[in-house]
């Protein structure tokens, strides 16, 4: 299994794992992560796929964007997959990333054949109270304080805070989080919220003809665990609950995300 760097396509970093020449997968973080979030996952992922894993606009090595508007993050990726040269994707993406892959799919049809999210919000309804440690690091007064005195294992905190399980924490993801700057993390939250308050998640779903695999921790600490139980209106999706793990499937269950992945991406179901 090899790795390729190519940096800065159409703005954004993408990290190749895998044979090229395999059916290709797209990984896409979440809010305040990187494409390092995935790290547990790839080694089993890269052995049957061709692994394409992006840092957003502003987050890990990509540089920050005129615009953080879904939709235009979105247009972003698929200038860079059409780069590539490649169609009829899988395409899974961690919490709001699930939203930059549902906006990918709504503008590109022919660029995606299926869709993951996982620990993806379906509304903003559905956002539980967060852990007091995020709370002070994304908003003000404290927030903008705090961002810039974030030591290592207060990063580490902010991640683990919304984890069910005990995980350890790839030292990259912390040396990427470290990077993001916070009015480009603030303006991401707030674009993110409308994305979703505009239509809901599952509505935006049922308007496509794609296969939906989606992934909850049934103790999720930033999303109602009972709420992906509305994604059961979309035709098409399949819902998967991961009992006692939080919102970072990926690092908290990576033999069992994995897997499903592995199954989705082969079957389509």
């Amino acid at each position: 299994m090899g790795t390729d760097d190519v940096k800065h396509l159409h703005g954004m970093h993408v990290v190749h794992d895998g044979p090229r020449e395999a059916p290709p997968l797209v990984l896409i973080h979440g809010s305040g992560a990187s494409g390092s979030s995935w790290g547990p996952v790839v080694p089993a992922l890269a052995g049957r796929y061709h692994v394409i894993r992006i840092d957003l606009p502003g987050h890990g090595h990509s540089p920050p964007a005129p615009s953080y508007e879904v939709p235009e993050q979105a247009a972003g990726l698929a200038a860079a997959l059409d780069e590539l040269g490649l169609r009829s994707v899988t395409v899974a993406g961690h919490s709001s990333g699930g939203y930059i892959a549902t906006a990918l799919a709504e503008q590109r049809p022919d660029l995606v054949g299926s869709l993951a999210l996982i620990s993806s919000g379906p509304s903003p309804d559905a956002l539980l109270p967060q852990p007091a440690l995020l709370r002070a690091l994304i908003s003000p007064p404290l927030g903008p304080l705090l961002w810039r005195v974030r030591s290592d294992a207060m990063l580490r905190r902010g991640v683990t805070a919304v984890c069910n399980r005990p995980v350890d924490v790839p030292d990259d993801l912390i040396s990427e989080v470290r990077g993001i700057d916070y009015r480009t993390f603030r303006t991401v939250l707030r674009q993110n919220g409308a994305y979703i308050a505009e239509r809901t998640v599952p509505v935006r779903l049922t308007a496509l003809d794609v296969p939906v695999l989606v992934i909850f921790g049934a103790a999720d600490r930033r999303w109602d665990p009972s709420s992906a139980h509305h994604y059961d209106t979309v035709p098409n999706a399949r819902v998967e609950h991961l009992p006692d793990v939080g919102h970072f499937p990926m690092l908290e269950a990576p033999e069992a995300t994995g897997s499903l992945l592995l199954d989705f991406a082969a079957t389509g179901h």
